[in-house]
C-alpha cells in the first residue's frame, strides 16, 4: 500500500444544447474561462441545420451546459466568435476543418478547468465523454494513423463508445489528463470502401496540431496565446528509473533514516503537494525507496522536502553535502522543477503584480538579465508582458541555467532568480522589491547558492537599472517575400532603434504573415515601445531586397486598438504610410558595391537640396549613369518618373552610384503622370520630405488616381544582425 495518496481529481464537461430539446448536440473543450472550441457541425446541430453546412450561422445565442462530478449542472450561453466550416473531402468518408470557438457571456464556473493540451502522437490512450456529462459515458480509444490534418481513433469490444453527443467534446490522455484533440464522428458502418465489420469502433478526431494551425489561420492568435500547452517530454508519465531511485536511496537515509523525522517532514511534503497520508499507526512513514519515487515523479516534490529540510540543517557541515548532492541530483531528472509550491506561489503572486501595473517591465528586464538564453515566446511577442502569461514564462524559465559561473565558485545563479533580482532593482514599488529580493534570498539559500554569488547578480541589475533608456526613435523592419507559391506573404524581422544607436529586438511570428497582420503588428510594436522610452517612433525604416522595392509596405493597414479588440469593427482603414513616415532601404544592394556606402555618406554631407529629376531626356541606365558620375556628382536626391518597366534598372543605378535618397511614384504608368506628385513638393526642402509624405499619403491614399509615392532614404549606418541565434552554451 502507497504511504502517499492522490485524492481523486474531479472532471468538468461542457456540452451545447439544441434549441429544441434541450439535449446535448456535442460536448466541447474549455479553452479559458470566457472561450469554449467544439465541432462547426455540433454548432449546426444546436441551431437546427444540417450538420456539415459551411455558411457561417448568424449571430445566434447558443445555450451552453456545465457538469461536474458531485456538483449541479450550471447552463449559460455564448454567441459564436471563430467559426472554421466543414470540409467535406471528395469521395471519401471524413472531413477536414470543423472547429467553432464561442464567447461565454458569463465567465465558466470556478470548477470547470480550461483544458491542458499536447501534441496528439501514434499511440496515445485516450478517453471522450458524451456532452451530457454522465460519468458512465466514457469510452476509452487509442489514436491511431494520422491521415493529413485528423487522426483516426480504434477502441477496444467492450464498454461505451463514441457516437453522437461525443462530437466536440476534449481527447483526455489517460496517463497525464492533458487533451490531445477533440472528437470529431464515428465512422459509420458500410460507408465505401469499408466494410461494416471494419468499422466497429472506429473515428475520427482532430489533433491539438491542427485545432493550433486552423486557428492561427483563423486570426484567432489571442484566444490560442491564453491556452497552456505542454510538451510530452515535460510529462511526467513514465515514472522514474530504478537507477535513479537507487542513487537517490543513500542520500535520503544519511538525511532521514530516522522514521519520526521522515514521518513530520513527508506530511509536510504531502500537504504542499496536496496529497493524502495514512491516518492510522500502521505505517508510520514511507519507505525510502517510496519518497525517492515520489520526489523524482512530483514536478515540485524535490524542491518543497529540501525547503522544509534547509532550516534543520543549516548552510554548513557534512549534511549540507548531502542535501546539495540530493538537489544535484534533480537537476539532471527531466520531471524534477526547480521550485518548490510555495516558492512558485510566491514568485507567481509578485510577478502577477508587476505584470498588472508595469507590464513592460518584466519583457525589459529578461532581455537584460538573459542575454544569452533564447527567451519564452511571451516574453518576446510583445513590449509588455501580458497577465495570463506570467505562469508559463515562470515554468519556461525554471529549466533554465544562469549560464555563467561566479566569481567565488559557488554555483551559478538559475535565470529565474536574476530575472527576478532585475525586476526587483526596477519596480517602482519599494513593497514589491522587498517582497522580490527576500524570496531570492529564500531560495539562493535552499540550493546552496552562496551570498556573494547572489550579490554579484543583485549588483549587476541595479547597475541595469539604474541607466535611462535612450528614446526610440524608429522601427525598422525587415522583409522577406515568403515564396513565389505564396506570393502575398512575407516573414518579418523587427527592431526598436534607439536615439543612442542601440538596436532591440522585436520578436515577430516565424512564418509568413498577412500584410494586414505585419502592418498592426508594427503599429503595436511602436505604440508599445512609448512606456518604456517614453517617446512613440514616427519613423519606420522598411528593409527589403532589390526584389522587394516594390512592395507597397507604405499602403499596409495599421489597425487601431479598438478594431484590435473589436476584429468586426467597421473603422476606416488607417494605412502605415499615413501613420508614420515610411521609408525603403535596401541594404543588400547598396553593399554588391564597394564604393557606394562612401558615396552615400559624402553625398549626404556635401549634397544640400540639390534633386536630379529624371524625365524622358535622362530616362535610361547610361544617361542616368552619366548624370550622377559628373554634373549631379555631389546630388543627394533623385526623383524618378516614367514607366514601371525600366524603373529597377534606374534604382539600381541610383544606389550603386550612392544617392541616399530615390522617389518615385509606384502608381505611374508614363512621363505624363509626374505631375500627380506635385501635391508632395518632391524637391522642396530634403529634411521634410519624409514628413511631407507622411501628410500626402494621410490625405490622398484612399484616391483615385493620386500618385502612390515610394522613397528610399538612405541615412547612417544601418547594422541588423543575421539569422544566425546564439543560445547559452550550458
Amino acid at each position: 500500500m502507497s504511504w502517499f495518496s492522490r485524492p481523486a481529481t474531479p472532471v468538468s464537461h461542457a456540452a451545447l444544447l439544441r434549441e429544441g430539446d434541450r439535449r446535448a448536440a456535442g460536448a466541447a473543450a474549455l479553452l479559458s474561462p470566457n472561450h469554449l472550441l467544439t465541432c462547426a457541425h455540433v454548432v449546426n446541430d444546436a441551431v437546427g441545420r444540417d450538420l456539415l453546412c459551411a455558411e457561417r450561422p448568424t449571430d445566434e445565442v447558443l445555450r451552453i451546459a456545465f457538469h461536474g462530478s458531485g456538483r449541479a449542472s450550471l447552463y449559460g450561453r455564448a454567441r459564436l466568435s471563430v467559426w472554421v466550416a466543414p470540409e467535406p473531402r471528395s469521395g471519401d468518408v471524413v472531413w477536414d476543418g470543423d472547429l467553432a470557438v464561442l464567447e461565454l457571456e458569463e465567465t465558466a464556473p470556478e470548477w470547470a478547468t480550461p483544458v491542458v493540451w499536447r501534441d496528439m502522437t501514434e499511440g496515445l490512450e485516450l478517453r471522450a465523454w458524451h456532452g451530457g456529462g454522465v460519468g458512465i459515458t466514457y469510452a476509452d480509444t487509442v489514436a491511431g494513423f494520422r491521415d493529413g490534418p485528423g487522426c483516426y481513433l480504434d477502441g477496444s469490444l467492450t464498454g461505451a463508445a463514441i457516437g453522437p453527443g461525443y462530437s466536440g467534446g476534449p481527447l483526455r490522455v489517460k496517463s497525464d489528463r492533458t487533451v490531445a484533440g477533440l472528437v470529431i464522428a464515428q465512422v459509420m458502418p458500410g460507408q465505401d470502401p469499408l466494410r461494416a465489420q471494419e468499422t466497429v469502433r472506429r473515428s475520427w478526431a482532430v489533433p491539438w496540431q491542427t485545432v493550433r494551425e486552423r486557428l492561427t489561420r483563423a486570426g484567432a492568435h489571442d484566444i490560442l496565446a491564453g491556452c497552456e500547452v505542454v510538451a510530452p517530454d515535460h510529462l511526467a508519465c513514465t515514472g522514474a528509473s530504478e537507477d535513479s531511485v537507487r542513487q537517490m536511496v543513500p542520500l535520503l537515509r544519511a538525511l532521514l533514516d530516522d522514521t519520526a523525522r521522515r514521518a513530520d517532514h513527508c506530511r509536510h511534503l504531502a500537504a504542499g503537494l496536496g496529497l493524502e497520508t495514512p491516518s492510522g499507526g500502521e505505517q508510520p512513514a514511507p519507505t525510502l525507496d517510496e519518497l525517492a519515487t515520489l520526489l523524482l515523479t512530483e514536478e515540485r516534490a524535490l524542491a518543497t522536502l529540501t525547503e522544509s529540510l534547509t532550516p534543520v540543517i543549516g548552510g554548513h557541515g557534512d549534511n549540507r553535502t548531502t542535501l546539495n548532492g540530493l538537489l544535484a541530483l534533480g537537476r539532471v531528472e527531466p520531471a524534477v522543477r526547480l521550485l518548490s509550491v510555495t516558492e512558485h506561489q510566491q514568485l507567481h503572486t509578485a510577478l502577477l503584480r508587476v505584470a498588472r501595473h508595469e507590464p513592460d517591465l518584466i519583457p525589459g528586464a529578461a532581455q537584460e538579465a538573459l542575454r544569452l538564453l533564447e527567451l519564452p515566446e511571451a516574453l518576446t511577442r510583445s513590449p509588455r508582458l501580458a497577465v495570463k502569461d506570467v505562469d508559463a514564462v515562470v515554468r519556461s524559465l525554471e529549466e533554465y541555467p544562469d549560464g555563467r559561473d561566479a566569481t567565488t565558485g559557488s554555483l551559478p545563479v538559475p535565470a529565474l532568480l536574476r530575472l527576478a533580482e532585475f525586476v526587483a532593482a526596477a519596480v517602482l514599488d519599494p513593497d514589491r522589491r522587498w517582497r522580490l529580493r527576500s524570496w531570492c534570498e529564500r531560495v539562493a539559500g535552499r540550493l546552496g547558492i552562496s551570498v556573494a554569488a547572489l550579490a554579484e547578480r543583485r549588483a549587476d541589475a541595479e547597475a541595469w537599472a539604474a541607466r535611462v533608456p535612450a528614446p526610440v526613435t524608429q522601427v525598422i523592419v525587415r522583409l522577406h517575400r515568403a515564396g513565389a507559391a505564396d506570393p502575398d506573404r512575407f516573414l518579418c524581422e523587427l527592431w526598436l532603434g534607439h536615439k543612442d544607436g542601440g538596436r532591440t529586438a522585436v520578436a515577430t511570428p516565424e512564418g509568413p504573415m498577412e500584410p494586414g497582420e505585419i502592418g498592426r503588428l508594427i503599429r503595436q510594436t511602436a505604440d508599445g515601445s512609448e512606456p518604456a522610452s517614453g517617446h512613440a517612433p514616427t519613423r519606420v525604416d522598411v528593409v527589403v531586397k532589390a526584389d522587394g522595392l516594390d512592395i507597397p509596405v507604405d499602403e499596409w493597414d495599421a489597425g487601431s486598438v479598438l478594431r484590435d479588440l473589436f476584429p468586426d469593427l467597421a473603422e476606416p482603414s488607417t494605412p502605415l504610410g499615413g501613420r508614420y513616415q515610411v521609408t525603403l532601404r535596401c541594404p543588400n544592394l547598396t553593399g554588391s558595391v564597394p564604393t557606394a556606402a562612401s558615396e552615400m555618406r559624402r553625398r549626404w554631407a556635401v549634397g544640400g537640396d540639390g534633386t536630379l529629376v529624371v524625365d524622358e531626356s535622362s530616362h535610361d541606365i547610361t544617361s542616368l549613369h552619366k548624370l550622377l558620375d559628373k554634373p549631379h556628382r555631389d546630388t543627394a536626391r533623385v526623383v524618378l518618373h516614367g514607366p514601371p518597366e525600366r524603373r529597377q534598372q534606374l534604382l539600381r543605378v541610383c544606389l550603386a552610384m550612392g544617392v541616399p535618397v530615390v522617389l518615385w511614384d509606384r502608381g505611374a504608368g508614363s512621363h505624363e503622370d509626374a505631375p500627380r506628385m506635385d501635391g508632395l513638393d518632391p524637391t522642396g526642402p530634403l529634411d521634410k520630405l519624409p514628413r511631407r509624405l507622411q501628410e500626402f499619403r494621410s490625405q490622398y491614399a484612399a484616391s483615385d488616381g493620386a500618385a502612390r509615392p515610394a522613397l528610399i532614404w538612405e541615412e547612417g549606418e544601418l547594422a541588423l544582425p543575421g539569422p544566425l541565434r546564439l543560445a547559452d552554451p550550458s
